[in-house]
C-alpha cells in the first residue's frame, strides 16, 4: 500500500470525507485520496477548512495531522489513540522499562545518529571528520554526551563555521525545522502503530513534550533531511524560501526514496515500523538490539 504525505500550503481548500476517501476541493478541481493510504496530512494555509470526519477518519486509519502557524511552520500534531492490538501490554512494559534498558537503547540511538552524520559528511564533503571513530566510543546512556561533541563537528562541516543550529534563526534552520517536523510526525505514527506511547521517552523527558519517544527514535534519521537542505542551500542559497518546491524536496526525501536494507528495497515507513516494533520487543524483554539501519 502506498503511503502518502499531503501538504496544503499554497491555496485555500475544503476537506471532507466521502466513501472512506479524503476529498480535497481547491478552486475548480477535486482530488481524492484513500484515508488508509494517508500517512501525514500537513495543513499550512490559513484558509483550509475541514470536517470532523477528516480528523476522525485520518486517526482511525493510523494517519497523523500536522497543524502549522501563519509562518507555515508546524506547531501541533494529532495522533491516533489506538495503535496496536496489544497496546495495553506494551504501554505497561514501556512504562516499567528499567533505567539500564533505556540507557542501552539510547547508546544505540546515539551511535547510529553519529554514524549517519559521518556517512553524510563522507558523501558530501569527502571526509567524515572523525565521526565514525567517535561513534565507537559511545557508552551506555552516553554519559559524556558524545552526541553533542559530534554535533560540534557535524554542523560546521555541513554548513560552515558560522552556522548555529537554532530553530529561530531565519537561515537554513527554517528548512531543517520543516523537514524535521514532518519526519517527527512519521516517526510518531510508527511509534503509535507499534503500540507504544509517544510521550514515554528513553532519553527525552520534557514535561511539556508529548512526543518524547518520537524525538528519541528520529535522531538517526535526521541526516535524511540534512542532506536535502545542504543541497538546496548549495543550489539556491540560505535564503531559499520554504515554498512548494522546497517542501516537495524535503517530503520527497522521506517518502519517495527507497533504501536498500538486507538486500531489499524498503521505504522509510517500513524501516521506522521495524524500528518501533524492535523497541517494543526490547521493552518486553524479547530482544536487546534496536533495529537501526544504515541509510
Amino acid at each position: 500500500m502506498e503511503e502518502r504525505v499531503i501538504d496544503l500550503s499554497e491555496e485555500p481548500a475544503d476537506m471532507s470525507v466521502r466513501h472512506r476517501q479524503l476529498v480535497i476541493r481547491q478552486a475548480n478541481r477535486e482530488v481524492t485520496t484513500p484515508l488508509e493510504e494517508l500517512a501525514v496530512l500537513v495543513v499550512s494555509h490559513p484558509a483550509v477548512r475541514f470536517t470532523h470526519a477528516v480528523l476522525s477518519g485520518l486517526c482511525a486509519n493510523g494517519g497523523t495531522f500536522v497543524l502549522c502557524d501563519e509562518k507555515r511552520m508546524p506547531v501541533g500534531m494529532l495522533l491516533p489513540l489506538e495503535g496496536h492490538f496489544v497496546q495495553t501490554e506494551r504501554f505497561a512494559a514501556q512504562a516499567q522499562a528499567s533505567a539500564p534498558t533505556k540507557k542501552q537503547v539510547w547508546k544505540q540511538v546515539v551511535r547510529a545518529k553519529i554514524l549517519a552524520q559521518g556517512h553524510l559528511l563522507q558523501i558530501l564533503r569527502g571526509h567524515d571528520f572523525g565521526l565514525s571513530a567517535l561513534a565507537k566510543k559511545v557508552r551506555s546512556g552516553d554519559p559524556v554526551n558524545l552526541e553533542a561533541q559530534a554535533s560540534r563537528r557535524y554542523w560546521p562541516a555541513l554548513f560552515g563555521a558560522e552556522f548555529r543550529r537554532h530553530p529561530r534563526i531565519p537561515d537554513q534552520n527554517r528548512l531543517l525545522n520543516y523537514g524535521y517536523a514532518v519526519l517527527r510526525a512519521i516517526v510518531a505514527r510508527a511509534v503509535c502503530a507499534a503500540g507504544l506511547h509517544p510521550s514515554l521517552g528513553v532519553h527525552h523527558h520534557n514535561r511539556y513534550d508529548a512526543f518524547c519517544l518520537a524525538d528519541d527514535l528520529m535522531e538517526p534519521f535526521r541526516p535524511l533531511i540534512d542532506c536535502v537542505v545542504a543541497k538546496l542551500v548549495e543550489e539556491r542559497g540560505i535564503d531559499v524560501p520554504v515554498d512548494k518546491e522546497t517542501k516537495a524536496a524535503l517530503i520527497g526525501a522521506l517518502i519517495d526514496h527507497r533504501h536498500m536494507v538486507d538486500g531489499e528495497q524498503r521505504t522509510l515507513f517500513d524501516l521506522l515500523a521495524r524500528t518501533a516494533n524492535s523497541l517494543a520487543m526490547i521493552f518486553l524483554g524479547k530482544r536487546k538490539k534496536l533495529f537501526l539501519p544504515v541509510l
